[in-house]
């Protein structure tokens, strides 16, 4: 499957801030929701070969139940050391392809998509999540930007712009995801006491959560599945068997091809 050999020597696709960012209360608070949706959405996702591209100190596969799960990022902790704009798969050889805040902080975030598409396989499937522009932590960013702290120096992109992005690649974007409704506050009581938003903006404002997922189909044109003839098999036999037909007297008769 490996098309060329890895190399530790990568530049490294770090995300500085982002290890002590998650032990804050606004990252555990993102990271409850996003893992328990990307446990829902990979968990039917079926194939053989699936791979997590980045933040790799997380599980975000742990939901699936493929018989081959690695992580791939261009510093450790990895299976696989590579650049998430070069990856060393072969072409149409992975089922599942999750990237987790990837687009934000790569330097080349339409390569990446290219090079997911190149490695799926027809019908395989991509995961991805991102920071949502449109939200109360949006917001936020346009104030804290010049910072250069995390998450704040990403660029975000609305899931509407990686919608078109995956569709212009060949993809079928099913339904999204959006949560983290509550504003990006740094005290953890102040952070539960507005929880009340995520229950009251999946109603009112689904798509102005903080957070975003989206799940991609690779669509391969003129490419049908093959099913069966047993329609078919019936029919023929249908064909050969004595056929029972009614005769003018109401009598029934057999008659024989």
């Amino acid at each position: 499957m490996l098309t060329r050999r890895t190399q530790s020597s990568y530049p490294k696709m770090s995300i500085p801030g982002l290890s002590d960012w998650l032990q804050t209360p606004q990252g555990r608070y993102l990271l409850e929701w996003e893992q328990a949706a990307f446990d829902r959405t990979v968990a039917d996702v079926f194939g053989y070969y699936a791979v997590q591209i980045g933040m790799t100190e997380l599980d975000f596969l742990r939901a699936n139940r493929m018989p081959f799960r690695f992580r791939c990022m261009a510093s450790a902790p990895a299976e696989v050391l590579a650049h998430e704009f070069e990856l060393p798969f072969a072409s149409a050889s992975l089922d599942l392809v999750l990237l987790p805040h990837v687009l934000e902080f790569s330097p080349q975030p339409h390569q990446v998509l290219r090079e997911v598409e190149r490695v799926l396989v027809p019908e395989g499937s991509v995961v991805l999540s991102g920071f949502n522009p449109l939200s109360l932590w949006g917001v936020r960013r346009v104030g804290a930007r010049g910072s250069g702290e995390f998450p704040w120096k990403g660029q975000y992109r609305s899931a509407m712009r990686i919608k078109d992005w995956l569709t212009l690649l060949g993809f079928d974007v099913q339904a999204g995801r959006f949560g983290c409704y509550a504003p990006a506050l740094g005290a953890a009581k102040w952070l539960d006491r507005w929880r009340v938003l995520d229950r009251a903006g999946s109603r009112w404002w689904p798509v102005c959560g903080a957070d975003y997922m989206l799940h991609g189909v690779k669509r391969v044109r003129g490419m049908r599945l093959i099913t069966p003839k047993w329609r078919d098999e019936r029919r023929s036999a249908k064909a050969l068997s004595p056929v029972a037909q009614r005769n003018g007297g109401g009598e029934i008769t057999k008659s024989e091809d």
